[in-house]
């Protein structure tokens, strides 16, 4: 559990550093715009592709966190055993959710990959292929995330009914 809390630590690190390389290129391209009168070929291409695959890479963190979007409204009034089986479903419903992207990116990932489809036209062509990647394969840690975390929560290794030990730095919430 430890390794693929640090994987998805680091893959967190690579889409912030990600980010703010888009925040340069966009800073880049706006300044090319006004100053200069010439824009950073490419931008939209590499944004729109790049926002896809950097939400995807920040999911297992989320996921291992206890970080995902929940409402403790009803959890917070049903005893300790409803509340751990209310948790569970959630956690399925998520797995299943992961599943399905795993399902339905196969074919498209495959293509993309196969003819070498690509987004743009002229100065620059992004292919697509990395980032349906990407969303493949963040699909299939996603679903291990959740897959372990319910063993987690069956097991009470869960801290605070929430995140896997060590998904945070100590004192980090």
């Amino acid at each position: 559990m430890g390794a693929t809390i640090r994987i998805s630590r680091v893959i967190h690190l690579v889409s912030a550093l990600w980010t703010l390389g888009l925040a340069l290129l966009i800073f880049a391209d706006v300044a090319g715009r006004t100053v200069l009168n010439s824009p950073v070929p490419g931008t939209k291409e590499i944004i729109q592709n790049s926002v896809v695959a950097i939400t995807f890479l920040q999911l297992p963190l989320a996921i291992y966190s206890g970080s995902m979007l929940r409402t403790s409204i009803f959890a917070d009034a049903v005893p300790d055993a409803v509340r751990r089986l209310l948790r569970t479903l959630c956690m399925l419903l998520g797995l299943a959710v992961f599943i399905g992207l795993l399902w339905s990116t196969w074919p498209s990932f495959w293509d993309a990959y196969r003819i070498g489809e690509y987004e743009g036209e002229g100065a620059l062509r992004v292919p697509t292929w990395p980032v349906r990647g990407t969303v493949l394969v963040m699909s299939v840690f996603g679903a291990w995330a959740y897959l372990s975390m319910i063993v987690l929560d069956w097991q009470g290794k869960l801290a605070n009914d929430l995140e896997a030990p060590g998904a945070l730095p100590e004192g980090v919430e």
